[in-house]
């Protein structure tokens, strides 16, 4: 893509306090609103892990007068996809309506935050339901080494502990505990919005007062912040499979750090690219070593990490990550090369208006720039400031950045000589 991406991004005030961020299109009369705030899981309590996301799922289980079924007859009646989520530094709502049912869908939203039934036979169901979910994740390679990357690299911070919860915390998760996740999160203040679609500026001015009408006033506590990524040694999870899942990474970066995007075009090279990344074409393509070798940054409490994964036969899991960390010490001596720089930027240029292909991606990515503190003409600039990067900056970059001494490394499996 050779020309100029830019979006009309306008920027609404409402009533309370509330401020949002529009792309007004109305080619189709369909209206996408996203909002959240900052805390998620990280606000829970360590003996009650899986309490928010527990409670997200509850809220469109009945709200107010309408029970289990008939808030999601009312859902189902207007064709409204109404959804909550906790994630582990921050909490989300969304709903996509067509425009004749844009009232009901605020209606509904405000309902299932502000008066959540939480009922006992939808209590059992979800709790069975996420139980299940947190044993079946012990019952994979994938899903334990995960477990053990995260808490292994954050051993003292709820980041280090999984978002849903575990099965013993799950079980002995009390009601209460949920009803006061929710409360904590669930705020007039501190609340981001966006939205997308057959709606102006005016019209969402007006709506965001009664989508937050009667949540307690002032935002949700501040999540304790992210301390540095602990390096440790390669850490075996023993699981009876043929193959062993790997998981790696290593410090990233601030958010806001000037050379974020640099950063972003050094990993695509090195791991984001699929077929064209170096790892895949060192790790699989050359060796046959893996079916698929991948990473990129895993962005938390204003934080961006490097995460990458892979999984292989037990016996070749050695050989697997001699050659990842070679490749990683190869990028940070070297750096790319003039042609992978071009394409990593004309992918990256390219692929940005995918984003923006329908009202749903758009409200939640104009979210999640909002979540990262962009300002909002971040967007408008994107194209041009990769294009802009030159040879020498993005070398300087991976110098700075990679560190293949403090790539940790989590497995999980019977890997033969670790």
């Amino acid at each position: 893509m050779s020309g100029t991406f830019s979006l009309d991004i306008q920027q609404v005030s409402a009533p309370g306090g509330f401020t949002a961020w529009l792309i007004e299109d109305h080619s189709v009369p369909v209206v996408s609103v996203a909002w959240g705030w900052g805390g998620g899981a990280a606000l829970d309590a360590a003996e009650h892990a899986g309490a928010l996301a527990m409670g997200a799922a509850l809220l469109t289980e009945g709200a107010g007068d309408l029970g289990m079924t008939e808030f999601a007859d009312a859902l189902r009646d207007e064709a409204i996809g109404l959804s909550f989520g906790a994630q582990r530094d921050g909490f989300e709502g969304s709903f996509r309506a067509l425009l004749p049912a844009l009232p009901e869908a605020v209606r509904l939203a405000n309902l299932a935050m502000r008066a959540p039934r939480l009922e006992e036979q939808s209590l059992v169901r979800v709790r069975g339901r996420a139980v299940a979910g947190a044993r079946a994740a012990l019952e994979t390679p994938r899903g334990q080494v995960g477990r053990a990357f995260w808490a292994a690299a954050f051993p003292d911070h709820p980041a280090g502990r999984p978002t849903s919860g575990t099965v013993e915390t799950l079980s002995a998760l009390p009601e209460q505990a949920i009803r006061d996740a929710l409360a904590r999160q669930l705020r007039t203040g501190g609340v981001q919005v966006a939205a997308s679609g057959a709606i102006t500026a005016a019209q969402l001015a007006q709506l965001l007062p009664t989508l937050f009408a009667g949540l307690p006033d002032g935002p949700p506590p501040s999540a304790p912040p992210l301390p540095a990524f602990r390096q440790f040694a390669p850490l075996v999870v023993p699981v009876e499979a043929p193959q062993s899942a790997i998981q790696f990474g290593q410090p990233g970066l601030p958010i806001d750090d000037p050379e974020w995007e640099s950063f972003q075009v050094v990993l695509r090279i090195l791991a984001g690219g699929g077929f064209s990344s170096r790892l895949m074409e060192a790790v699989r393509v050359q060796r046959g070593l893996t079916y698929g070798i991948g990473g990129g940054i895993d962005t938390l409490f204003g934080q961006g990490i490097v995460v990458g994964s892979s999984a292989t036969d037990n016996a070749k899991v050695a050989e697997a990550l001699e050659v990842t960390r070679a490749e990683w010490a190869r990028m940070a001596a070297e750096g790319p090369t003039q042609a992978e720089l071009d394409d990593a930027v004309a992918f990256l240029t390219g692929n940005l208006p995918l984003q923006f292909t329908d009202s749903r991606r758009i409200a939640g990515t104009l979210l999640a720039l909002q979540r990262n503190n962009r300002p909002v003409e971040w967007l408008a600039g994107r194209n041009e400031r990769l294009r802009g990067l030159t040879l020498g900056r993005v070398r300087q970059v991976a110098a700075r950045l990679l560190r293949p001494e403090a790539l940790s490394v989590a497995i999980a499996g019977k890997p033969v000589g670790i």
